[in-house]
């Protein structure tokens, strides 16, 4: 089978204490580096997504945005 362009996958290994590594071709792909934070989503049905930090953060500004922009009207 093979992937739409864009589109990856890894397998990694979670530790006795829940870590796991991201390996460095993703850590390359999203710009991740040492001391970053990342913001884990869960969902029960689609499971676990680590979102690019741009890509979340552009999000949450426009929640916010369009809060701020609800409550002026």
């Amino acid at each position: 089978m093979k992937a739409a362009k864009g589109n990856y996958a890894w397998t990694v290994t979670v530790g006795e204490k829940g870590q796991f590594v991201i390996p460095k071709q993703a850590r390359e792909l999203f710009g991740i580096e040492p001391g970053d934070k990342l913001i884990l989503l869960g969902d029960l049905n689609r499971g676990i997504a680590i979102p690019p930090k741009n890509s979340f953060a552009e999000y949450a500004a426009q929640i916010f945005f369009d809060t701020e922009k609800a409550k002026k009207e």
